[in-house]
């Protein structure tokens, strides 16, 4: 075998190693690639109580209750199905019923999720991708008739 041919092979076999390790490493994170699971996924998949994960949807009207200070309980909804979710801690200044809210945390055996983190929405026109896909779907969703209408109106006031 020539010096080219053994180089060759050198560069074949570590490429097929390497291939291999990324099919391996992406097999064992498959179910946990997701950037976050709405109501419906969670009750879909039901992951193993004490999995970390995060959800996502609406924090549905009427559902907030304070235990105390800093803790309280709310109902996370893609308008199909809700998820209770705890929290103890500081929430954003943006957390309110009807909006949208990503909580990262732990299921536990109950079905319940205890969040550890809350993200609200950050302006007029978040809302998380997989939520608004799933109100657009039940014809719920009016979000881009308003970003349309508030960039166009930003739009024009910019411009004299």
């Amino acid at each position: 075998m020539t010096r080219k041919g053994r180089r060759l092979a050198i560069i074949g076999a570590a490429g097929g190693v390497l291939a291999i390790a990324s099919g391996l490493v992406l097999f064992a994170l498959r179910d946990s690639i997701v950037f976050f699971y709405g109501p419906t996924d969670l009750v879909e998949k039901m992951p193993r109580p004490g999995t970390r994960l995060r959800i996502g949807g609406l924090v549905e009207e009427g559902s907030i209750v304070r235990l105390g200070q800093s803790s309280l309980t709310f109902m996370v909804t893609d308008l199909k199905r809700d998820v209770k979710v705890s929290y103890t801690g500081l929430l954003p200044d943006l957390f309110r019923e009807g909006q949208g809210v990503v909580a990262e945390g732990v299921l536990d055996a109950a079905g319940s999720f205890r969040a550890d983190t809350i993200l609200a929405k950050h302006d007029a026109t978040y809302m998380p991708k997989d939520v608004a896909d799933s109100l657009k779907r039940q014809g719920v969703w009016r979000g881009d008739q308003k970003a349309a209408s508030a960039s166009s109106g930003e739009v024009a006031k910019a411009i004299p």
